[in-house]
């Protein structure tokens, strides 16, 4: 053994040499064949194994004596096999790594199947609230163990209450068009599987603000695994819309500092590390006092994913960002004989080519650089945006005056959009409530008109106020039921033509349409009733539910039928936990193959909508 070739690792190497039927090394002796020598690793092989005892380091090192027994550490010779790192000592292995390892001193980054784990993360969160203070015992499907559960629970729904709103008031109607803008009042897990068939691959940018699960949000389900079940609830609906998005289609996902780092790897999970755009940072300036052990919070993020490197973008400009205000008053330091700012821009290219310039007036013009034709140099002239040197030696420079100046590119940092004042006239009262520049900035950078978007919590209605107003077609959803705030009532008032937000910037006057229906409900009426109840009517809905067909598989209905004045005697909040316990969440709302059947009540006005809207083959 020459002196290159001492050590472990080489004695390691000359070992799998000495393999009888040589299958460890390529037809040219040199090139160890790692993938088959890992695979008879996990395999066990007998022959390997046998090999790596006859040597007294290996076998020190890859097997450990229980009572007698040696056991062989196929994840520690793996280890050794696949690390090109491990060389003599420990200090050559970090010599040029350096990285996240994990128990087994595997490098996290070398590894193909490192995911962000948490409890429940194969299952499926329903997430059904009418109420935004409510709590409720959350079920969560197993897409594994269950998945006839699973599918139907996602099935697609019968719509109801169908609407067309326009600036003229409401009316009924049966058909929906594909042009028309969408309103679904229900649950948003529910209404995105029921949406999927008519718009899958077609949606050009969705926008989403969802409850941050900071215990004072609308994410307050009641049970011992919060931020897990945030992360189930945000990964089945994330799931949903990547199909929804066109291959250049983009996602923004609204957060703040206690979500956004597991949101931000959950993200590189399902839409791909490659397809990370950025993390705005939007200083929305909120906030005077310090909380109690922190700093006080100023800023939200926006997390940026695109569903492909085909993603569509258009640069946006800005006249009120810090970054632009500095340039402005660094630049912007000439003023004309009418009192207009401007500054000079060269037109000189920085390495003109002789044989590619023209004569303008006496002064040599570059045609190379940026393609000055002398159209375009004679019509700046017409309209006093040259400056022409007293020395023709000096370059020509072009005036940009401050009043016709878009600004700098935007940066990932957003300071110039504000929150919104609550007595200013765009404030609806609702606490969360976005700035419509804020939501017209991220849909005019990743849509263009007529494409559609989409804002699968919608809230006060803020992203369809400004779809309409900047002329996207848009998708609304949304389950709480916020009252004289409702983004129906709103996006009423946008039909008519309001003045608030953007509305004066875009030149808006009001017009359009959208269609509003709500998913409809089987189950769920009795939820809303049990959670209102009181003991009495509480009795008697254990009567009607036990006599239904709704009831979970799960139970007994004998047993149910016999221990009615068991159930009297509960205390009242016992009573309700057990009827939503026994009530099928398989049949909360009804499944669009199943609104033929008599029982559920559905309506032909209802049955004819639901056929325009799924069509054939649901």
């Amino acid at each position: 053994m020459t002196e290159e070739r001492k050590g472990f690792y080489f004695e390691l190497l000359e070992l799998l040499e000495q393999d009888p039927e040589k299958r460890f090394y390529a037809d040219n002796g040199k090139d160890l064949l790692r993938n088959k020598v890992y695979e008879c690793a996990m395999k066990m092989d007998k022959d390997l194994i046998k090999l790596l005892l006859s040597n007294d380091k290996m076998k020190e090192k890859f097997f450990t004596d229980i009572d007698g027994t040696l056991v062989f550490d196929k994840t520690a010779f793996g280890w050794a096999i696949n690390n090109k790192a491990f060389l003599q000592d420990s200090y050559t292995r970090f010599k040029n790594t350096i990285g996240l390892i994990d128990s087994k001193e595997q490098f996290i980054s070398s590894k193909n199947d490192v995911v962000l784990s948490f409890p429940y993360k194969d299952c499926v969160l329903e997430g059904g609230q009418t109420k935004e203070d409510q709590k409720r015992g959350e079920i969560f499907y197993n897409e594994l163990l269950a998945p006839d559960d699973v599918d139907r629970l996602l099935a697609p729904k019968v719509f109801t209450n169908m609407k067309r709103y326009t600036k003229d008031g409401e009316e009924s109607i049966t058909e929906f068009d594909d042009k028309d803008n969408l309103l679904i009042k229900g649950n948003n897990l529910l209404a995105l599987s029921s949406i999927l068939k008519r718009y899958e691959g077609r949606v050009k940018c969705i926008y989403i603000d969802p409850p941050y699960n900071t215990g004072s949000d609308s994410f307050n389900y009641n049970d011992n695994f919060n931020h897990s079940s945030w992360l189930v609830f945000m990964k089945n609906r994330l799931l949903l819309a990547k199909k929804l998005l066109s291959e250049d289609g983009s996602i923004f996902v609204q957060c703040d500092d206690y979500e956004d780092a597991y949101l931000k790897v959950l993200m590189d999970e399902i839409f791909g590390r490659d397809n990370f755009r950025n993390k705005i940072t939007w200083k929305r300036r909120g906030g005077s006092a310090n909380p109690k052990n922190r700093l006080n919070n100023v800023t939200d993020y926006i997390l940026w994913f695109s569903k492909s490197d085909k993603l569509l973008y258009n640069p946006i400009f800005s006249l009120e960002d810090e970054n632009t205000q500095k340039y402005i008053k660094e630049r912007f330091t000439n003023t004309d004989e009418n009192g207009r700012k401007y500054m000079k821009s060269p037109l000189q290219s920085p390495n003109p080519r002789p044989n590619l310039m023209y004569e303008y007036k006496g002064y040599r013009v570059p045609a190379n650089g940026w393609s000055i034709s002398k159209e375009v140099m004679e019509e700046w002239d017409r309209l006093g945006k040259l400056c022409f040197p007293k020395d023709k030696n000096q370059n020509i420079n072009r005036k940009i005056y401050l009043d016709e100046y878009q600004g700098q590119p935007v940066s990932s940092l957003w300071t110039d959009i504000f929150v919104i004042n609550p007595m200013s006239k765009e404030s609806v009262d609702f606490v969360g409530q976005k700035p419509e520049a804020l939501i017209q900035r991220v849909l005019e950078m990743c849509s263009n008109k007529n494409d559609i978007v989409l804002d699968f919590n919608l809230g006060s209605g803020t992203t369809a106020s400004v779809a309409q107003k900047i002329n996207r077609q848009w998708i609304g959803i949304e389950q709480l039921d916020y009252g004289d705030i409702d983004s129906v009532k709103r996006i009423e008032n946008v039909l008519k033509g309001d003045d608030t937000g953007i509305s004066k910037s875009v030149n808006w006057h009001g017009g359009g349409s959208f269609v509003y229906c709500e998913l409809k409900e089987l189950n769920h009426k009795y939820i809303d009733e049990i959670q209102v109840a009181d003991d009495n009517k509480l009795n008697n809905l254990y009567k009607e539910i036990t006599d239904s067909e709704f009831i979970s598989y799960k139970a007994d209905i004998n047993k149910l039928k016999e221990s009615e004045q068991d159930f009297k005697e509960l205390s009242t909040e016992n009573k309700r936990s057990f009827l939503i316990q026994v009530l099928d969440k398989n049949l909360l709302y009804v499944n669009y193959c199943d609104m033929e059947d008599e029982d559920l009540a559905v309506t032909e006005e209802e049955k004819a909508f639901a056929r325009s809207f799924y069509g054939e083959g649901v």
